[in-house]
């Protein structure tokens, strides 16, 4: 029948008439039977409890994991195991590093419970699965799976684990193998496969996408929903303190599953405890009661501690409990202070701190503080300043305000000293007086004195701590009458009787251990063995022994009922029971009488359980958890089910929920915490409309559990091992059975295990930490890492985040030996867990990504045309730098016509006036050049190039030079003789095999026919060493200009038109593009004459420069712009900074100079270099007030940390914050920006950047991306941002690339094959609508224009500039466009030790290269932290982390990654990485 499982009497009364009206109906014959029945079930409906109870085997989740794993046996291994350097993770010698003993009893802490709780199929011949059924089954019961206490709570289970042997399906391909290989310097390395004439659809090709995108279906509606939004938003973003999470646009929120199981049952009705019973002789305080026996039952033993072997170390009497006990009394209240000064006053707190192999003296102290009258405030021994929790429980003494503690002797001997003697003052614990309790310093009171006992009031008796799931430690408040009340509850429930023995293996100073071995047993004279942690873990067996040699009680589990059935164990004899520090012991199941039925028990969908639903699990076996009851509610208790998330709402019948307790018998506050306090002790239930149902207060248990048939309690875990992921509820315990069931054996340590979680993105992510045996091998324990995530998978259907392995002894402990989780997981976040083995998987488990961007159709539609100069409503995004004017005298025109007739011009009207001064590590002129040298110079290098090297007009020369007036010389020379100069970077001659390649590439790719160089770089070209990376006899002619004979060119070269090449600018890009543009001497002119305007440059002005002369503008300012304005360049080599990193500065002060410019890489030196010795500076006089400007050259985005370091840093030497400025250039335009007078500081939403929309936040906003004002636009340049895709203008604040026009553009690429297509696409374009008349050159790099509020020299509004990056560094990955540079700044700060770092793509996987700058054992802890920074920051999954060494990372001479070259040396297995790390 329906109603089996339903106890009518509890139903409500108006269900309880309908049922009679059936009953009516049916015995007048007015419904027939089967009417009947349908109406009573539907009746009955929501009262049915819908679960059944089986009879099951014992341990049966080694079989179910099995189980699940045979369903991936097939499955090949998706990843290559991840690799490591060998010297990684040196195991430590055996006798440095005790492997823990893996039979001890409490490091199964949280494990032992639920090894047995997850369990296979029910039989097939079962009952329906709508009833209830109570079923005994002889020694097959599993308690209750997560009461944090049973009894049993330290004892351990040890089933034999079924054999399985893990399949291995070959070693996965290796790509990181060790390759001996030279670290190179700094040197410009293009990639493998060189195309000159970059073409920047080739580049990109390797970075594929990863998605096609999701469609869009109604872009209408989509279109007013968003103006509809626009309207809604306020106009300016918030201020940082009212920032809006931008969660709700970001966060693909996954679709609930439409099966969900949601409750159905009726709201829960409050369960009674049985009325607690008066008894006569019960004392009226616990102190009575040790009085009465110690006064007449004063031989009684009351405790026998247990000696490190397990045999009997001393009894303790009730007598001598009570006199020790009262003489402490008398001792803290009379003689601590003064004659006239007392210490301590009635309901001051006091500190026990005592060993767990000192009960006896436990004892002793804590009924002494109860006769005192002062609180006890039992806490843990501290060993070492670095104990895991120390700080906390210094947080808990500073609440309680405890200033003094009792400790015995020998324990005060061992706490740690300074060395001095006093004892250490402990992280965080307030300052503390120390008291010795041993008898002999305690005073006998006085015959007349008798300590106060008064009746059992609300006042607070002793504080019991307890640890929160973050770490906090607090201190649970229990009062007088409370204590006595819960003694009194136990004595009932558990039937105690005066003078039986107890045998107690728990800790006796808190929970389970204090309540019954010292409290309860005192009520009733019981004798209580104390068995402490150690002897347990060094004799397992030994307080079994105890038992059977005192006949005392115990408690315990299935497995150990197994066991020690056949030695006369009886079923009915084991007792579970659910506990927690604040509701105190909320249900135990009371001691059967033989042969009455044991508990039936439940077997519930995992599923359901993560959902908070209970149901029967009849669809997947493996999945199944079973529980079984711990016992009624306490006697004297109220208990009632809430939900444990908000408000508390009573649960339905079927709804798995929070236990809350209204008991006399509770704890009462967190002390010293009111606000903590309201939340857990004053909790008053509410009905589904919201209604409290009573005043009554309740206290939450922190234990999750339902009220089953017969009003048994079933607990199936506690709120603090919840892990809440996508919205479901996981129980750490269960997942620590299923991780265990996977043959640990040869791999870690059973109950060394911490399962917690962290948030990362949005969601709780589940992490696992194990302790590894040192025996275990690589293969071992990934193949065992790989099966666990496996069966968590299945079983528990949630994925893992990360599975780390850490060495033997090396999780934090608590002081029984258990693992601390909260510090575990502060050392997993804080980079300091340092794994020895890890395996990452947020690919499986992070499924709330946002949709892969679609991309839109490309084309322009006539609406597009029609939007002429306004755009999106806005303005076009074009800026240009002031007008460069005409030249009206003729003899200037000619003066500037050509660079060859400046340096004539000069020679003759200025002969002496000096251009260029060299100087070397010392700061010591090296060289000096005026007008009339440079010129005869020049003249004797044309005339060795027209005898010695047979050139002829229009050729091209090679010219190899270090940095130097050698250079400059031999740079007009091949203008004075009609060649083209093609300036290349020599070759390192320490790193010839490396840098020399790239020489000879430059040679062949030019067609140069001649080489000019020194002496020295001539010998290394035809060296043996230069013999072996590349053929020297092919070399074209090489002509060495060290000491040529004086003699003139026939004739000075004057090219027929300014339209003719004048040199050949070859740069290798960070994509590892090798790139050679054409400059013509029209270019050359109007760029020098716009840097002349730019920077106030004439004859009296000098400049400083330190940075490498090879290419871009650096080689403009280096080579060129003295000639033309007649300023004197003062050159600093960067190389020479290697020996002196202060010659520049020092340079700067002593010439008094006012600009200067410089590259990234100098800058960094000076600031890693002199960071620390600005005093030191300051010391010799450095002083840089006169610097007004110091532009930084480079063809990226400015570097703002880098910039805003130097300025701080050296602004102790007086360099002003304004002065550092940065210069913006390209391929196509070697100068678009140089020098700003005040620096335009932006900060963007980093997010709404890869969708090409700007939007400005405030400073410090969550994805938030600063960025600096590219330099002021030259006079004579245009620039306008475009859509790279439509070739369509954009509007004011969008972001586009870069477009430029200005008549110092390049003429085009230098190539060998001339490909027409790309040099109209690059340097010759139009706008498809707007102004299709204008010729634009292509940057290539992403930014947009912003009108500020600044004025310019005309008094127009000033449009600044700002560069985002370069569109062929883009990665494209989720439809989306990222910047390398941002990803990495992320990664920079994501740990200590990551030095440097570079990212790149591999197929369609996010490849992240960290240089670790600490010891090795930090490179597993960078693994998590690096994937959670990017994938918080930036929404992205890392599939590979590569941990190298310092240095590895390749960087050009202008300071910039060469990533590509790094991803080639990634694939060709040269980075000889640390580890690298292949997230799942």
């Amino acid at each position: 029948m329906a109603d089996r499982s339903v106890d009518l009497s509890a139903l409500p009364k108006e269900v309880r008439d309908q049922l009679a009206e059936l009953d009516l109906e049916l015995s007048e014959g007015d419904i027939t039977q089967k009417g009947y029945e349908k109406k009573r079930t539907k009746v009955l409906a929501p009262y049915i409890i819908q679960f059944s109870v089986f009879l099951v085997s014992t341990d049966i989740h080694t079989e179910a994991v099995q189980a699940a794993l045979a369903k991936h046996k097939e499955e090949k291994m998706a990843l290559p195991m991840p690799t490591k350097r060998r010297s990684t993770y040196v195991q430590s010698p055996i006798n440095t590093r005790t492997p823990p003993d893996s039979s001890s009893g409490s490091e199964d802490e949280m494990s032992a419970r639920r090894r047995s709780s997850l369990v296979g199929p029910p039989p097939p011949t079962l009952q329906s699965s709508d009833s209830w059924m109570n079923c005994t089954a002889q020694g097959s019961s599993t308690s209750s799976s997560a009461s944090s206490t049973l009894s049993h709570g330290d004892g351990k289970s040890s089933q034999p684990q079924a054999q399985y042997k893990p399949q291995y399906h070959g070693p996965p391909p290796d790509v990181t193998a060790v390759a001996p290989r030279i670290r190179a310097p700094r040197v410009d390395l293009p990639s493998n496969t060189i195309v000159p004439g970059m073409s920047r659809v080739q580049s990109r090709s390797s970075m594929m996408e990863t998605a096609d995108g999701v469609p869009v279906n109604s872009r209408v509606s989509t279109k007013i929903q968003q103006l509809l939004n626009t309207l809604k938003r306020p106009k300016r973003p918030p201020l940082s303190e009212f920032f809006t999470d931008d969660s709700e646009e970001i966060v693909e929120v996954p679709q609930q599953d439409p099966n969900t199981p949601k409750p159905e049952g009726r709201q829960i009705i409050p369960v009674k405890g049985e009325p607690l019973g008066v008894v006569s002789n019960w004392p009226p305080a616990l102190q009575a009661a040790l009085a009465r026996w110690g006064a007449t039952q004063g031989k009684s033993p009351a405790l026998t501690a247990l000696d490190i072997s397990g045999k009997p170390l001393y009894t303790l009497t009730y007598g001598k409990l009570w006199s020790r006990s009262v003489k402490l009394a008398y001792t803290l209240l009379n003689k601590l202070g003064t004659k006239n000064e007392q210490i301590l006053k009635p309901g001051d707190r006091v500190a026990l701190v005592y060993p767990n192999s000192d009960p006896g003296m436990f004892w002793v102290a804590f009924y002494g503080c109860l006769l005192a009258e002062v609180i006890p405030v039992p806490i843990e021994l501290p060993l070492s300043r670095k104990d895991a929790g120390i700080s906390q429980v210094g947080f808990l003494l500073g609440s309680c305000g405890v200033g003094l503690a009792l400790t015995s002797e020998i324990c005060l001997k061992g706490l740690p000293k300074t060395p001095t003697g006093e004892i250490l003052q402990f992280k965080g614990w307030p300052r503390l007086k120390w008291v010795i309790t041993d008898s002999k310093y305690l005073t006998k009171p006085s015959k007349d004195w008798q300590p106060h006992i008064p009746t059992a009031n609300t006042e607070p008796a002793y504080i019991e701590y307890k640890a929160s799931k973050e770490g906090t430690v607090v201190g649970v408040a229990v009062s007088k009458v409370a204590m006595l009340t819960h003694c009194q509850a136990l004595t009932q429930a558990c039937n105690y009787c005066e003078g039986e023995t107890l045998v107690n293996v728990l800790d006796f100073k808190k929970d389970m251990g204090l309540w019954h071995g010292v409290l309860t047993a005192v009520m009733n004279r019981i004798h209580t063995i104390s068995v402490p942690y150690a002897v347990m873990k060094a004799c397992p067996l030994s307080w079994v022994q105890r038992v059977h040699v005192h006949k005392g009680s115990v408690s315990s589990c299935d497995a150990f009922l197994n066991l020690f059935q056949s030695h006369g164990l009886k079923p009915e004899v084991i007792c579970p029971c659910a506990t927690s520090p604040e509701a105190m012991t909320v249900a135990i199941r009371r001691p059967g009488v033989p042969g009455a039925p044991l508990p039936a028990r439940a077997i519930l969908s995992m599923g359901g359980l993560s959902y908070g639903v209970i149901r029967v699990n009849t669809e997947d076996k493996n999945s199944a958890l079973t529980v079984q009851d711990v016992g009624h509610v306490m006697p004297g208790a109220l208990m009632c089910i809430v939900k444990p998330d908000g408000p508390p709402q009573l649960c339905k019948t079927d709804e798995i929920g929070e236990i809350i307790i209204n008991s006399r018998a509770g704890g009462t506050m967190y002390y010293g915490l009111p606000g903590l306090t309201k939340n857990t002790f004053e909790v008053i239930p509410v009905n589904a409309n919201g209604v409290p149902i009573g005043e009554i207060p309740f206290v939450r248990s922190g234990l999750l559990g339902f009220v089953g048939p017969g009003s048994l309690i079933f607990v199936v875990g506690k709120i603090e091992g919840l892990l809440m992921v996508s919205g479901r509820r996981h129980n750490a315990d269960d997942l620590v059975a299923t991780a265990l069931a996977v043959e640990p054996v040869k791999t870690v340590y059973r109950g060394r295990i911490a399962v917690f979680s962290v948030t990362v993105f949005y969601d709780e992510r589940v992490v696992i930490v194990a302790e590894q045996r040192p025996d275990a091998s690589e293969e071992d324990s990934f193949q065992w890492m790989s099966r666990v995530l496996q069966a968590i998978d299945s079983i528990h259907q949630v994925g893992l985040y990360c599975l780390a392995l850490v060495p033997a002894n090396t999780l934090p402990k608590t002081p029984l030996g258990g693992i601390h989780i909260s510090d575990a997981k502060q050392f997993f976040l804080d980079g300091s867990l340092h794994p020895c083995n890890i395996l990452m998987c947020p690919h499986t488990c992070v499924t709330n990504l946002p949709k892969p961007r679609q991309k839109q159709p490309v084309g322009v539609g006539p609406a597009s045309v029609m939007v002429g100069n306004l755009v999106a409503g806005k303005r076009i995004a074009q800026a240009a730098g002031r007008d460069l004017g005409m030249i009206e005298d003729q003899d200037l025109v000619r003066k500037h016509q050509y660079l060859t007739e400046a340096l004539q011009w000069r020679a003759q009207t200025d002969a002496d006036h000096t251009l260029y001064v060299l100087l070397n590590a010392k700061g010591m002129t090296v060289g000096t050049a005026t007008c009339i040298q440079l010129h005869k110079r020049a003249e004797k290098i044309a005339a060795a190039l027209t005898e010695k090297g047979s050139i002829n007009t229009g050729e091209n020369v090679v010219l190899l030079y270090p940095p130097g007036i050698d250079l400059i010389a031999a740079f007009y020379g091949c203008l004075y003789a009609g060649c083209v100069p093609v300036n290349v970077r020599p070759p390192h001659p320490q790193n010839l095999a490396a840098t020399l390649p790239t020489v000879r590439m430059i040679i062949d790719v030019s067609k140069a026919t001649c080489i000019l160089t020194t002496q020295n770089l001539m010998r290394t070209l035809r060296s043996k060493e230069a013999a072996a990376s590349v053929n020297i006899k092919t070399w074209p002619t090489i002509i060495d200009t060290d000491d040529l004979p004086r003699r003139r060119p026939p004739q000075i070269y004057k090219p027929p038109t300014s339209e003719m090449i004048a040199y050949l600018d070859f740069s290798v890009s960070t994509t590892g593009m090798l790139t050679g543009v054409k400059i013509s001497h029209a270019a050359v002119s109007a760029l020098c004459r716009s840097i002349k305007l730019q920077c106030e440059l004439y004859s009296s002005r000098q400049i400083a420069i330190c940075m490498d002369p090879y290419c871009g503008l650096g080689f403009v300012l280096w080579c060129l712009a003295s000639v033309y304005s007649g300023h004197q360049t003062i050159l600093i080599p960067p190389f020479e900074l290697e020996s002196c990193v202060s010659l520049w500065l020092s340079t700067l002060s002593q010439y008094r100079i006012r600009d200067t410019f410089c590259s990234y890489s100098v800058m960094e030196l000076c600031t890693k270099g002199l960071g620390t010795q600005t005093e030191l500076l300051k010391a010799r006089g450095v002083n840089l007030s006169c610097v007004r400007s110091c532009v930084v050259i480079a063809e990226e985005r400015p570097r703002l940390a880098l910039s805003h370091s130097f300025s701080k840093l050296f602004k102790d030497v007086g360099l002003s914050s304004r002065a550092v400025s940065t210069a913006f250039g390209s391929r196509v335009n070697l100068a678009v920006c140089l020098q700003v007078k005040q620096n335009m500081y932006l900060f963007l939403n980093d997010f709404l950047c890869l969708f090409f929309r700007v939007r400005l936040v405030e400073r410090g906003a969550p994805q938030s991306l600063p960025l600096m004002e590219s330099g002021k636009i030259l006079p004579g340049v245009r620039v306008i941002i475009v859509n790279p895709e439509t070739k369509g203008p954009l509007g004011d604040s969008h972001l586009g690339e870069v477009w430029v026009n200005s008549p110092h553009n390049a003429s085009g690429y230098y190539t060998i094959y001339g490909e027409e297509g790309l040099q109209a696409d690059h340097f010759n374009t139009k706008l498809s609508f707007g102004d299709p008349q204008t010729l634009w050159a292509r940057t290539g790099y992403l930014g947009f224009v912003k009108r500020t509020e600044l004025l310019d020299a005309s008094g127009d509004r000033h449009d600044a500039l700002f560069v985002v990056g370069s569109l062929d560094e883009t990665l494209e990955l989720r439809g989306l466009r990222y910047h390398p540079i941002d990803i990495e700044i992320s990664v920079s700060r994501a740990h200590r030790s990551i030095a440097e770092s570079a990212v790149f793509t591999w197929t369609n996987l996010l490849v992240v290269v960290a240089e670790l700058c600490g010891s090795e054992q930090d490179a597993l802890d960078l693994v998590p932290l690096i994937t959670n920074v990017v994938l918080e920051e930036h929404h992205l999954i890392v599939g590979v982390v590569v941990i190298v060494d310092p240095g590895v990372i390749p960087i050009n001479s202008r300071g910039e990654k060469q990533r590509m070259h790094l991803r080639d040396s990634f694939l060709a297995d040269q980075l000889d990485p640390i580890y690298v790390a292949y997230n799942m």
